[in-house]
């Protein structure tokens, strides 16, 4: 979590889920002293024996349950091992497209593998002068979303002044959204493109001079083959929803149904405009059917772009790509650490920020591309809590900060640095959501895609690479499928409701 003010995010940035006891959470605690009972109980019957092969079991059992491996107890680890193995043995996790399976296709009704299985994409009415724009529809957790196409210059080249101004009209845009009752997410996805020239070769075509002298033209096909291959280009993509609860009311209100929802939508929509612009937007395009389609095909397939880009340039497209052919072919099982799908392997990771905070613009290294055919992909997904809720959680916060250094204080041992630090920080983050400011649930994914026939491990250790000494990644061993939705798909998905389930 963190505060949506970028100077008092610094510092503040924690987890989301902090152990009551002794860095347990309630269930791992309990667990604990459920095993310790049948040992206290074997010695108050004096069977030492008995209760030293009973403490070895059962503090074997806790050692699964407490003990953390790459982020994940290990008694989740065999959980999740097992059901990963049963998807593979029973064929779950394989998928094949309909049309590549000979079955019916409907234009209009999306085929996707995975957790998109639980996405509808309906159409809304038409907004404004832009057409009808996509709704984002997650049945699993019940909310109702829209995705923009963005144009940014990046921050690559911007000084530390701009950065910190652009990060404090990020905290406004968030702040705004947390007094909104209608979205309380935003998901923000940056992704590389491999330029294979297309716009360039669309406009030489239509540009060029027949009589050009030979000279000329061979040395623009050399400068073709030494700058354009090692070109690239990037997608920005925001993603705004909101829970069905929060819109059943005034959705009923503007008509109920998919309209209604699109409706109450729409008007949230357009108020975002001139804070998106604000962070050095030129232009938000919100996402039709097929504009979306097309932003998911390209996520599982890069090169499907370059046909894609050629039918917008030259006019030769009808009506769009419909929403049945974003998915990809075929996905085979997926592997433990990589995600296949159709000729690309994909790595994903969880980023997580260090402890003292992070600045804007930090993250841009990770999207630096190495390889020419390489693609990378940076995921940010917040959730504004809104004031009541934030309240409680910083009470809680402070409240536990407080009782943990008052119980060591009483008990003789002094406080550490890292008790300074959160004790302090629950003292200032209370005092910035009594000032107005929000709490932000954030989660980051990051994703490196190449070709099936390279050996995408490498890239993977040039990622990790990238991020030694910044942030920390942590590969999603097991969820490969999900984590590459999260991390590569402007879709809204990788920011679970429940605490403790980030990414």
């Amino acid at each position: 979590m963190s505060t949506s003010n970028i100077r008092i995010y610094r510092g503040l940035a924690r987890r989301e889920h902090a152990g009551w006891i002794m860095g347990l959470t309630p269930w791992q605690a309990l667990i604990c002293i459920g095993l310790a009972v049948p040992v206290l109980w074997t010695v108050s019957a004096g069977q030492f024996f008995d209760a030293l092969i009973l403490a070895t079991l059962c503090g074997f059992v806790a050692c699964l349950v407490v003990v953390p491996v790459r982020g994940r107890p290990a008694f989740r680890w065999l959980g999740h091992l097992v059901l990963y193995q049963i998807g593979v043995v029973t064929g779950w996790s394989r998928w094949q497209s309909k049309a590549a399976s000979g079955a019916p296709v409907d234009p209009d009704e999306p085929d996707l593998p995975g957790v998109l299985q639980r996405v509808s994409f309906p159409d809304g009415p038409v907004f404004k002068d832009r057409g009808r724009v996509c709704l984002i529809h997650d049945t699993g957790d019940g909310r109702w979303g829209a995705a923009a196409r963005l144009t940014h210059t990046g921050v690559w080249m911007l000084s530390g002044e701009q950065c910190e101004r652009l990060a404090s009209r990020l905290g406004n845009l968030l702040l705004s959204i947390g007094h909104r009752d209608v979205i309380d997410r935003m998901s923000l996805l940056v992704r590389t493109v491999p330029d294979d020239g297309t716009e360039y070769e669309v406009w030489r075509s239509q540009h060029e001079v027949p009589d050009a002298p030979p000279l000329a033209r061979r040395a623009a096909n050399e400068l073709d083959r030494t700058i354009g291959s090692v070109s690239v280009r990037h997608e920005v993509f925001v993603t705004i929803s909101g829970s069905e609860d929060a819109l059943r009311k005034p959705a009923a209100a503007a008509g109920g149904g998919v309209e209604g929802r699109a409706r109450v939508l729409y008007r949230v929509l357009d108020g975002l405009e001139d804070p998106l612009k604000a962070l050095g937007t030129d232009s938000v395009e919100w996402l039709s059917g097929s504009g979306l389609a097309e932003a998911i095909r390209t996520g599982f397939n890069p090169a499907s772009s370059a046909v894609l880009r050629a039918g917008h340039l030259t006019g030769d497209e009808q009506q769009g790509l419909p929403k049945a052919a974003a998915g990809p072919t075929q996905t085979p099982s997926p592997a433990w650490r990589r995600y296949d799908h159709d000729a690309y392997s994909s790595v994903s990771y969880s980023v997580l920020m260090p402890e003292a905070g992070t600045v804007f613009g930090s993250l841009s290294p990770l999207l630096a591309v190495k390889t020419a055919g390489e693609r990378r992909c940076l995921a940010i997904h917040y959730e504004v809590m809104d004031a009541r809720r934030a309240s409680r959680a910083v009470q809680s916060y402070r409240f536990r900060a407080g009782v943990l250094r008052d119980y060591k204080a009483s008990k003789g041992f002094s406080a550490s640095a890292s008790d300074e630090r959160e004790a302090s920080g629950a003292k200032a983050q209370e005092k910035a959501v009594a000032a107005g400011h929000s709490i932000v649930r954030y989660a980051a994914a990051a994703a490196v895609t190449v070709p099936a026939s390279w050996n995408v491990e490498d890239h993977a250790a040039r990622l990790e690479n990238d991020a030694a000494g910044r942030f920390r990644l942590l590969r999603l061993d097991l969820a490969q499928d999900s984590a590459f939705v999260a991390a590569c798909l402007p879709v809204g998905v990788g920011l679970p409701q429940a605490r403790g389930g980030l990414l």
